[in-house]
């Protein structure tokens, strides 16, 4: 009979149903299957009552998010949802003005990539920003670097062409890190002492 079903020769409602095979197998061999029986149905249940995420209370782990080319005039909300786990940020060609507050808990952000957009300055909250490598600032606004950018001491790269800056704060010097930085089409008047020796 089972090879007639395999070969679709019964109908369909002949067919024996999974839970009729089970039992015939319990038949014959009772307690190794109702063990094995028992452990399934046990995942099965445990699978099925585990609340979902937001019952948890887990936090969902977003290490990267682009916003580039979004025509944002501030930074999306969302991005504060993953302060514990963000480590890369785009707002590359947008037209933010100002970084808010909140940005700078993002203590985890290694990267900040806010190229082509219209900031007039670098607010002074960027000094929490302790794990920062990478910074892109260029095609903006800005006209000077906060006193206290040497507190971002794992800065590698700054990228900060075609910015009206003027002069580099003596913090720079204390960037001891800092392999990379680019001011193309700046308007540099004034070196820190000892700049040479970054």
């Amino acid at each position: 009979m089972m090879e007639n079903l395999i070969r679709g020769r019964n109908p369909p409602q002949y067919q024996r149903s999974p839970c009729k095979e089970v039992r015939a197998a319990l038949r014959k061999r009772p307690e190794e299957e109702l063990q094995c029986l028992e452990m399934t149905t046990k995942r099965k249940i445990i699978g099925r009552l585990v609340p979902c995420r937001c019952f948890r209370g887990e936090e969902e782990i977003i290490s990267v998010l682009d916003y580039s080319h979004c025509s944002l005039q501030q930074v999306p909300k969302e991005v504060f949802n993953f302060e514990r786990t963000l480590e890369e940020l785009y707002l590359d060609a947008n037209q933010i003005e100002e970084l808010p507050k909140q940005l700078f808990n993002c203590q985890a952000l290694r990267k900040l990539s806010i190229p082509d957009n219209d900031l007039s300055n670098l607010p002074t909250t960027i000094a929490s920003l302790v794990n920062l490598k990478e910074l892109d600032i260029s095609k903006n606004g800005v006209q000077e670097f906060p006193e206290n950018i040497k507190c971002c001491k794992c800065l590698t790269i700054i990228e900060a062409s075609v910015n009206p800056i003027s002069k580099l704060p003596d913090g720079f010097t204390q960037l001891l890190n800092l392999t990379q930085l680019y001011l193309n089409d700046a308007f540099l008047e004034f070196l820190p002492a000892n700049f040479g020796s970054i």
